[in-house]
């Protein structure tokens, strides 16, 4: 579902800013690939026990970051072009995994021991095309969103805003050749296909 949803985000925000939007879609298809060799650690395949809650932060945060590399290989052997490879590579630039990060820094009992920000850092690179950037940007987005309650189209506008913002002050959108305007007509593509996600049939007697 996760990717199915994303790989529809970035189609219409592609096909809204002008890119190449059936490239975005199938980059989107294959963005998590590298996640099969351990599913249990990814929350979307999770019901009930997270597999995370035996392991330490640090190892979590490994886990997380192998997916992309392997995702990379796993493009490479089933011969998919370039272009939806580096999609695969680029999904998360290179930046922190915050919550495991926190994590770390929370449980750190000894102050002489530094928590070092390069374990928690996706090794990517940075979205080098518009569409790279769409479908991070869609991952990120269609991830986070879930946790939203009653969801309307203010709210999902002041929260994708604020993960623009973010990717933006992290410089994970340096290379990727969005304009402002763009970014705008991106957000509104999201927030359209999210309230269509959300919508609940209504109940008849």
């Amino acid at each position: 579902n996760h990717v199915k949803n994303v790989s529809d985000m970035a189609y219409a925000a592609s096909k809204a800013i002008g890119a190449n939007a059936a490239l975005a879609r199938v980059g989107a298809l294959y963005h998590d690939i590298g996640k099969s060799e351990h599913p249990e650690y990814f929350i979307e395949n999770q019901s009930g026990k997270n597999a995370h809650d035996d392991i330490s932060s640090t190892l979590s945060a490994a886990i997380l970051k192998s997916h992309v590399k392997l995702g990379v290989e796993k493009g490479k052997e089933i011969g998919l072009p370039q272009e939806v490879i580096d999609i695969i590579g680029e999904h998360h630039g290179n930046d922190l995994i915050k919550y495991f990060y926190n994590e770390a820094m929370k449980n750190n009992k000894n102050p002489g021991n530094a928590i070092s920000e390069e374990d928690f850092r996706y090794t990517g690179k940075i979205p080098s095309t518009p569409e790279s950037a769409v479908v991070m940007l869609a991952d990120c987005v269609e991830a986070a969103t879930r946790t939203i309650k009653n969801p309307n189209h203010q709210k999902y506008d002041k929260f994708i805003s604020s993960i623009v913002s973010d990717k933006i002050s992290h410089n994970q959108l340096n290379n990727s050749k969005l304009t402002i305007t763009d970014l705008d007509k991106i957000k509104e593509a999201f927030i359209h296909q999210l309230l269509g996600r959300d919508h609940h049939r209504i109940e008849y007697d």
